[in-house]
């Protein structure tokens, strides 16, 4: 059989769209491309969430062989929006997923081949949904294969992570009374609330850990009000805290920065995660969350892959060519350590 291509695979799965709740185009294509290459495949329906826009099916990839694996590779196959497709020079390959996570597929499925060929009993996980709400990982996790160690791919600049940062998601909401804005004393501002309660709620001092940096918040959404001459009855806010360590002491410090002027509702949280080093491998900390908190069933994890986070997302996304050939031979090196 003909030797796998990553760079060339990158591209050919760039080119296929497939945002986050659209992966059944890519997912198909994985599921014939990995028969093709003798491996034992199996598709894990996902459903779509009640807010989708789409309507097609979509569904989990796991390729192995007819045994338990030691050791399985797993990323992702969804991309944030919008669609952008591939194109490159002698040095880079670009377009949407070309380093989260399309790059890291091509990576992982070439290495698989040579573990394969070296007698690992290796599997893939390519999951859906991880740019929104882990579901493809979730569902995996019910249905593990009994594998010793999980090497779960995203750019990380082939840097082994050391930790990765954890997630706690908190609406925050205030209520007013609506008036005439002419006579502000008849009504009773949600907005003024809420801006004072965001106000305070950047003043909170958050956790630092030495060694993974610290917490950081971000107000990513604002809402509220109806007209600039109406007194706002309602208006909320969607925050986003990256958690280095356990979250009580936040939820605590983010209720009372808010007392009186607004409520909260935490709707996510990802925890925070510590994982091993190997020695002399280069270590990172990353300061994103992964799929890994939701596939505790799948063994031991590991974080690593290529590409920068900072162009992942970006209408620059991009990947080196031959950082992206190093990542095989370090997910076939790192892969050969562990199962010794």
């Amino acid at each position: 059989m003909k030797q796998l291509d990553p760079l060339d695979l990158t591209r050919r799965l760039v080119d296929i769209e497939s945002l986050t709740y659209n992966e059944g185009a890519v997912g198909a294509y994985l599921e014939i491309l990995l028969k093709e290459r003798g491996f034992a495949v199996e598709r894990t329906a996902v459903p779509q969430p009640p807010n989708s826009r789409y309507s097609g099916e979509r569904f989990n990839v796991y390729g192995g062989g007819h045994g338990k694996p030691d050791v399985v590779l797993s990323t992702h196959m969804d991309t944030v929006p919008p669609f952008i497709p591939s194109r490159e020079d002698d040095l880079f390959l670009y377009g949407r997923g070309s380093c989260d996570a399309k790059g890291i597929i091509a990576a992982q499925l070439a290495a698989a081949e040579r573990l394969r060929e070296a007698g690992v009993a290796v599997g893939l996980l390519f999951v859906v949904g991880e740019e929104r709400d882990s579901a493809g990982a979730q569902i995996a996790n019910l249905h593990p294969k009994g594998s010793r160690f999980l090497i779960n791919g995203e750019p990380t600049g082939n840097r082994l992570a050391l930790a990765s940062k954890g997630v706690l998601r908190a609406e925050i909401t205030a209520q007013g009374t609506m008036a005439h804005s002419a006579y502000p004393e008849l009504g009773d501002s949600a907005v003024h609330k809420l801006v004072q309660a965001l106000d305070r709620l950047l003043d909170v001092k958050l956790p630092t850990v030495e060694g993974v940096g610290p917490s950081t918040l971000n107000i990513g959404v604002i809402e509220g009000g109806r007209a600039p001459n109406v007194i706002a009855d309602a208006a909320s806010a969607q925050v986003l805290v990256r958690l280095v360590g356990p979250s009580e002491e936040t939820r605590k410090a983010i209720e009372q920065a808010v007392a009186g002027l607004a409520e909260v509702a935490f709707t996510l949280e990802i925890p925070f995660i510590r994982m091993r080093p190997l020695e002399g491998m280069e270590t990172m900390v990353a300061a994103f969350t992964t799929d890994i908190p939701a596939l505790t069933n799948w063994g031991e994890p590991l974080l690593l892959g290529p590409g920068s986070i900072h162009v992942a997302h970006t209408p620059f996304e991009k990947i080196a060519k031959q950082e992206l050939l190093e990542a095989v031979d370090l997910y076939y090196e790192v892969a050969r350590r562990l199962v010794g």
